[in-house]
């Protein structure tokens, strides 16, 4: 069971990072001769931000009281063992299996079978696979005791099935899309401490809530009615079926949860490749043109055939792609809301939209593409966020500016608007209206010159000088179509970076600000490889501390401290020094890293939230690969929410 996963797995990741960018940006070499050279000889660095001028100060810490470390544990060793089966967290800690896949969250649902034999009706009732993203919303009367736990569920693998996936005659059985289906989307689970201080769920609860590839969402924003959003099935262009992908997230001031599609084109399939090749909005986002990458819904369920059917109203379901790729806001507070896609945000394979917010009221939602050679956004609302009129927030996403990095390899940047008329972005040059931006959005992005990155993935907002940090995972093609950069130094790069952002006056809505990159992921400079000798540049990093390889899940506790969660194939030759995946725990002063947990072998470590206290941590354990939680061998694995807490009842991560 375990090989055949992980082969399932590697193949979904694959997918994940497939190259789509032509790469046809000038790289920042050619704007500015001799960026990356300067870099690898220590000009930017750690402290890279005493170089800043324009007025930006440099960062601060989140606290006044400097005596005291921000980290106060001790940091774990790597867990090299190939039968490594468990969650180890620092001494002094507890880590225990809290929500996995198949529990129950809905008031009929069934308890999990552990031979997969649950139906797909059953599992519309039941947690969703591989947990990624998520966020504790705590409930004003008690917030540091009780609360909602909201979380996505990004795919689904194939020990979903008693089986495994099957085809009979070329097709996909209904009943198990449907069911491969019904695991996608999002769980609300209420959760409570009891009277012993210890973390449960509330079950059953009027709040639990199960959110998939199945539920009825509502479309709103500027793509709302166009002519690109209709269907056979929707002639409106106002209503869609579900969302898939669900990879990382984000949330609101007003108490909403931020869900984001990222890799939705997996999910689709065009097999008329001259409309294919001159329908942009498909061929840029990698739409295949045999068969969907993923799971093959479209042999089953005909909305993802997006092949244009002359005999159906709007071409059948060649605009159904369209009505993915966007973010989802959802109220986790009233379980009979419809959820809603906000298409001002714009549409690519968007990993998060983490919320920075000023003083009066101005707001930046921060996303990466998680693709090879793409791109990191910002979404400026064109309203402010009034806590005293919380009806008036409710369509606050429904408008406003979408912008794109554009990295100078001197340390400045500028945001691009992706607005039409602006930058280039004319009828004349192929764009025709705002609602044709937002749609491609990768396109407008290639248009204006933004910065192709190390697919970016998550980003975290520091929780005083609103400081913005980005995960670039890695990029093995990196030299080859798109060149290297100053932001981006390593070709072939195999273990990734961590970029930070100063905005020019620490204002979220401005177009200027100032980066440098926080650190290189990888091994020492003096390591050896198996044979003894120097390692290749693309594996050196330049980490204080505990090494590791492969940002992806990015988040500020409310003291400041930066947590890094992994994920890299901790099978692959090139990851031998690091083990299985970790979360680490960084000072952004100092540039100290210290690994404070490791997962089972083969999982990938994603999402985590904590009570505003900082007293309870959750963290997720995506798709252990032998048999998490059980961890007895033999168990079915499933992807777990860990809760993580203080033995002596402190802050997590504190001294």
């Amino acid at each position: 069971m375990k090989q055949a996963f992980n082969d399932f797995h590697d193949s979904m990741e694959a997918h994940d990072d497939i190259v789509i960018n032509p790469g046809n940006n000038p790289s920042l070499d050619q704007l500015l001769d001799g960026g990356r050279r300067r870099l690898l000889k220590g000009g930017i660095g750690i402290a890279a931000f005493g170089f800043l001028g324009g007025g930006l100060s440099a960062c601060s810490t989140a606290s006044t009281n400097t005596s005291a470390p921000l980290i106060g544990f001790h940091g774990v060793p790597p867990q090299m063992e190939q039968a490594f089966d468990r969650v180890v967290v620092a001494e002094g800690y507890t880590a225990r299996a809290f929500f996995s896949w198949g529990d129950a969250v809905e008031r009929a649902a069934t308890p999990w079978q552990a031979d997969a034999s649950d139906d797909w009706r059953a599992q519309l009732l039941q947690a969703g696979e591989n947990h990624d993203g998520m966020h504790f919303f705590p409930f004003p009367e008690h917030p540091n005791s009780h609360g909602l736990l909201v979380m996505n569920h990004e795919y689904v693998n194939p020990t979903l099935h008693p089986n495994g996936m099957s085809k009979r005659d070329g097709k996909r059985p209904l009943h198990e899309v449907r069911k491969e289906q019904a695991a996608h989307g999002v769980s609300v689970i209420e959760v409570q401490k009891d009277a012993s201080g210890t973390w449960q769920r509330v079950f059953p609860s009027r709040f639990n809530r199960r959110i998939s590839a199945l539920t009825p969402m509502r479309i709103s924003g500027p793509l709302a009615g166009h002519a690109a959003m209709k269907t056979v099935a929707d002639p409106s262009g106002t209503e869609v079926l579900g969302t898939i992908n669900n990879c990382a997230n984000g949330f609101t001031p007003w108490g909403t949860y931020l869900t984001c599609e990222e890799n939705w084109h997996n999910y689709f399939v065009n097999r008329d490749t001259q409309d294919y090749a001159q329908r942009i909005s498909h061929k840029r986002y990698g739409i295949s043109t045999s068969a969907s990458k993923n799971y093959q819904w479209e042999t089953a369920d005909p909305r993802f055939d997006a092949t244009p059917d002359a005999g159906k109203e709007h071409g059948g379901y060649v605009n159904e792609p369209h009505r993915f790729g966007w973010v989802v806001e959802i109220d986790p507070f009233d379980p009979h809301s419809k959820p809603v896609k906000r298409t001002a945000f714009g549409r690519f394979c968007r990993e998060c939209a983490t919320l920075s917010l000023a003083d009066d009221g101005r707001m930046a939602f921060y996303s990466g593409d998680d693709t090879r050679g793409e791109y990191i956004y910002k979404f400026v609302p064109h309203g402010r966020y009034d806590a005293r009129n919380p009806q008036a927030n409710r369509n606050l996403l429904d408008s406003g500016i979408l912008y794109v990095a554009k990295l100078a390899a001197d340390g400045s940047g500028r945001w691009q608007a992706l607005v039409h008329g602006a930058n280039g972005l004319t009828v004349q040059n192929g764009f025709a209206s705002q609602e044709d931006i937002l749609l491609n959005a990768r396109t407008a992005a290639d248009f204006v010159g933004a910065t192709p990155m190390d697919r970016p993935e998550w980003a975290a907002v520091h929780p005083v000088t609103r400081e913005v940090f980005v995960t670039l995972t890695n990029n093995n093609e990196r030299g080859k179509k798109v060149a290297v950069d100053a932001a981006n130094p390593r070709p072939q790069n195999l273990h990734g970076q961590i970029v930070r952002f100063r905005e020019a006056g620490d204002d979220p809505a401005a177009v200027d600000f100032k980066w440098a990159i926080f650190l290189l992921a990888g091994e020492r400079a003096d390591s050896k490889d198996a044979n003894g000798k120097p390692l290749s540049p693309n594996l050196v990093g330049n980490i204080n501390g505990d090494i590791f390889s492969s940002p992806d899940g990015l988040a500020f506790d409310k003291d400041g401290r930066l947590w890094i969660q992994t994920d890299y194939d901790d099978d692959a030759q090139e990851m031998q020094a690091m083990g299985c995946n970790q979360l680490l725990c960084a000072d952004t002063v100092t540039g100290e890293v210290r690994r404070f947990l490791v997962g089972p072998r083969g999982c990938e470590l994603t999402g985590m939230s904590w009570s505003p206290d900082g007293r309870a941590m959750w963290i997720n354990v995506q798709h252990p690969g032998i048999s998490y939680p059980a961890s007895d061998g033999k168990t079915r694995p499933r992807s777990t929410t860990v809760l993580i807490t203080r033995n002596d009842g402190g802050v997590i991560g504190a001294a």
